[in-house]
């Protein structure tokens, strides 16, 4: 089995080398580089096309923001897991917003952590369910404000069962969650989520509910 390639970003040393080692332990992990800075992190991408990014997001000389948006238009095959201890509304949209496919705090633990890089890893998105809670209640308030008045401009509109896959995406529900909810197959949700990133034209589970938000779908 191919190991997942993680490149580290962040500011602080000493938070780069315990993670290291966290990620040591784990043996489909390989940490290939480490970056203090967006900059560094863009130049190391370019050089060792990692998997996973590991991105902090206040950083000197270019933030993590920045550095997630230019990663995800000249390298979008390696996948970005915002981890921060910023927890605010702003950071959290931005991050999204700039193409990251998942965002953890630094509190949460290892395993949510190797949960989230395995997600990424299999072109899936991962949110902390406290991250999720916020996304859903933001773009809840976005759709009620629209009152849906956008939905007609998809071109080809989602089924019913789409709509209910998508809703559970959007509170951070994994495949195996999504199948067990809606007692149906983890390969009929694969099948479904194909589908529905097709429709909304986006290529991840994040941005498919964030499209699905802004156009009063959910």
């Amino acid at each position: 089995m191919s190991r997942i390639r993680i490149l580290l970003v962040d500011d602080q040393a000493m938070f780069r080398e315990g993670l290291r080692t966290l990620l040591s332990t784990q043996t489909d992990f390989e940490v290939v580089g480490e970056a203090a800075n967006g900059e560094e992190a863009l130049r190391q991408a370019a050089a060792l096309r990692p998997t996973v990014i590991l991105m902090d997001l206040r950083m000197p000389v270019l933030d993590g923001v920045a550095a997630t948006q230019r990663l995800h238009a000249t390298l979008p095959e390696c996948r970005v897991i915002v981890l921060t201890t910023f927890d605010d509304d702003e950071y959290i949209f931005d991050g999204l917003r700039a193409g990251a496919a998942g965002y953890l705090l630094k509190d949460a633990s290892s395993d949510k952590l190797f949960e989230a890089i395995r997600a990424a890893a299999r072109g899936e998105s991962f949110l902390q369910p406290s991250v999720a809670a916020r996304v859903v209640a933001e773009f809840a308030r976005m759709a009620a404000a629209g009152a849906g008045s956008h939905s007609e401009a998809l071109p080809e509109p989602l089924s019913e069962r789409e709509i209910e896959v998508l809703r559970l995406v959007a509170q951070g529900a994994s495949n195996k969650e999504i199948a067990a909810t809606l007692f149906i197959t983890e390969g009929t949700v694969k099948n479904h989520l194909t589908s529905i990133l097709a429709k909304l034209g986006v290529r991840d589970r994040t941005q498919a509910a964030l499209k699905a938000r802004e156009l009063g779908l959910l």
